[in-house]
Order: C-alpha cells, then structure tokens, then sequence
C-alpha cells in the first residue's frame, strides 16, 4: 500500500472521492418503520437521549452545510455538501421516528449561532469522532444483547456506517488544511484542534457524571442490565473492534482517526481483566 501524501492533489481526490462514491441513497419518509410492542417501545422511551440526538443532528446539519459555503474547492465543497444533506437526513429519520413510536422531544427552533465557520465546523466534527467511536460499541451491545430487536437495527445501522464515513473523511480533511497553510500558521491549527479537542473530552465528562436528572442515572444503572453484563473492559474492547470493522470497509490509504482510539487502548493497559 502506497499511501498519497497528504495535501497532494491525490490526497484530497481520493478522501472526498471516496466519500462522494459511498454515498447511500435513501430518503427517510420512504423507510418502513417496524411495528413494535410496548415492551421495546418503553425501553425506546427509557433511553435519554432523544432530546439531543434530534437536535444536535438538525443543528450539526446546518454546521456543515455552511462549512459547504464557506470552502472555496469544488471538490471538497461537494463532499461537504453531501455530508450536510446527510446529517439532515440523520435529524429528519430521528424526527420521523420519535414522532411515529409517540416519544416525547422538545425541539429547539432556532439555527446555532454559528460566527467562525471553520472553527465550529471543526469542534463538531472532533465531537463526532467521540461520539462515533462510543457510538459504534453501544450501537453493537444493543444488537447482540437483543435491546434493539432487528428492524430496528436494520434501520439505524446506515446512520452508524454513515458517522464512520463522516469521521473518516474528517480526519483527512483536517489534515489535507494543515498541509496547505504556511508554516507559520500551522502551531495556530494545532492548537485550535488542541482545545476542540479538550472543549470535547470536557463535554463528554460532564455528560457522563452529570447526576443532576434523574433519567440520565437511571438510564446509567438500568442499561447495564438491559443491554447484558459488560464490563468498562469489555466495552472498550467492543468499541475497537467495531471501529476497527466499519472503517475497513475504506481504501486503506486513507488516515484513520487514531486519538480516541489510543485513549481507549491506554485505558485497556490499567483496566483489570477479568
């Protein structure tokens, strides 16, 4: 495998061609929602999440697509376009589900205040590389321990291989900008990303041990049972190896991202075994 060096010509051609060429083709209205009783149903709404998950999709939607706006290369502004168009499909499949199985959202009307569009476009998207990769190990516990039963699966798994994409492309983007900005300005970049980056594990702390609501404990506690006995171990590990399947469907010359995957694998080595 010869990889292209990044910044080349070669490098951004093939990131956004294989990004372009993955795209899948589907419109959400058109999705058969499976019938469902009131057992999955009540774990559905047990799950604090849907609040979020529907908002933050809407309004990462409309990050990207002004970064769509803002960037001057067709190519790469194409491939941002498409990722946008995706995104909003993730908040309008979201919409249509919450809205069909009766699950209560508060939907925040306004757009995101967004003043540096290449700053926010890179928080989000360092905030995606988070969430995916955590994403990808609950998304596979749901499916093995019969949480999710496989309707569901069937219809929420493209929104996971489309977050593999979207962070896959990322990672190159990301560095594909590094490569062409002088010298100079390239310690300004890393430490903008330095601080997306603690800007997200800061986010991601606060989520995980904020025991203001009592849904959020909850879910913490009952969860464990309802998706089967797994360890912060075996999580992790879980999460690696789905991580690992969903981003080797890609031209292997493609930069992979490797910061929250080497946090969980420094983790491993003070976990105990079992």
């Amino acid at each position: 495998m010869v990889r292209p060096l990044v910044g080349t010509e070669e490098h951004k051609r093939l990131f956004c061609q294989t990004f372009i060429d993955t795209h899948e083709k589907y419109t959400p209205a058109e999705l058969s929602f499976p019938e469902i009783d009131a057992g999955i149903r009540a774990r559905l709404l047990g799950l604090p999440i849907w609040d979020e998950a529907v908002n933050t999709e809407r309004e990462t939607a409309y990050k990207v697509q002004r970064m769509a706006d803002f960037e001057p290369d067709p190519l790469v502004r194409e491939a941002i376009a498409l990722q946008g168009f995706e995104e909003g499909r993730h908040a309008a499949l979201l919409d249509l589900l919450t809205r069909r199985y009766e699950i209560p959202v508060k939907r925040r009307t306004e757009q995101p205040d967004v003043r540096n569009v290449p700053w926010e476009f890179t928080r989000t998207e360092y905030g995606e590389c988070f969430d995916a990769f955590f994403a990808f190990g609950l998304f596979a516990i749901a499916r093995e321990s019969g949480f999710f039963p496989p309707p569901l699966v069937t219809l929420f798994d493209p929104i996971m291989q489309e977050e593999a994409r979207h962070v896959l492309f990322f990672v190159n983007w990301i560095a594909y900008r590094r490569a062409h900005l002088p010298a100079f300005s390239r310690p300004v970049l890393d430490a903008k990303r330095g601080v997306a980056v603690v800007l997200q594990i800061i986010s991601r702390v606060r989520t995980a041990f904020d025991l203001g609501g009592s849904e959020q404990d909850n879910f913490a506690m009952n969860s464990h049972g309802s998706l089967g006995d797994f360890s912060l171990r075996g999580y992790l590990e879980i999460c690696l190896r789905e991580n690992e399947r969903r981003l080797s469907l890609y031209d292997a010359s493609l930069l992979r991202p490797q910061f929250v995957p080497r946090l969980a694998r420094l983790a491993l080595k003070v976990l105990p075994k079992a």
